[in-house]
Formats: C-alpha cells, structure tokens, sequence
C-alpha cells in the first residue's frame, strides 16, 4: 500500500508514523536514498555490528567453543599469516 509525503521547507519530509514503527525508525536514524530511474529507494542506515556479534556467538555456542578458545586461536591464525605474508622475522643483530 503506497504511502505519500509532502516536501516542506528545506526539503524536510515527514515518513507516515506506521512505516516509522514498522521499520523502528527513531528521530536522528539515518536514510540512505537512492536515485532509480526516476524513482527512489530509501534504506535504513544501520550497523551490521550488532547483527554479526549475534551470529559468532551463535556459532561459537554451537561449536562449544569458549572466548579463550577463540582468542588462541585468533592469535595463532595471526602469526601463521603474517609469517606466510612477510615471512620469518628477522634475528636480533645481536644473535639471541
């Protein structure tokens, strides 16, 4: 069902209060507005962080894992690329 807007001073426009608690849409939120083809898309800005944190923990419960677990391995993973990216690191002058 089409909703309308009115374009205001400045070019301030009012979304319909409906589409506003559908979408949770609060004073300050960000729109990201796209021209297509005459026509226009407008999106929701929002973080992906939260969505992601969700998901990894999500599969770090199914995977039993705990957050050390990941950790170690993170850092393990870390030393393995930058050793494959740069190679060994160089010996101390001093020979130690």
């Amino acid at each position: 069902m089409p909703d309308t807007v009115k374009i205001r001073k400045r070019g301030v426009l009012t979304l319909p209060k409906a589409l506003r608690e559908k979408y949770q849409l609060e004073e300050g939120d960000v729109l990201h507005l796209v021209d297509v083809d005459g026509g226009f898309v407008m999106t929701a800005m929002t973080s992906m962080a939260p969505q992601l944190a969700r998901e990894i923990e999500r599969m770090r419960t199914e995977a039993e894992l705990t957050t050390e677990d990941l950790l170690s391995h993170l850092q393990k993973t870390r030393e393995e690329l930058t050793t494959e990216w740069y190679g060994n690191a160089p010996e101390d002058a001093s020979g130690a």
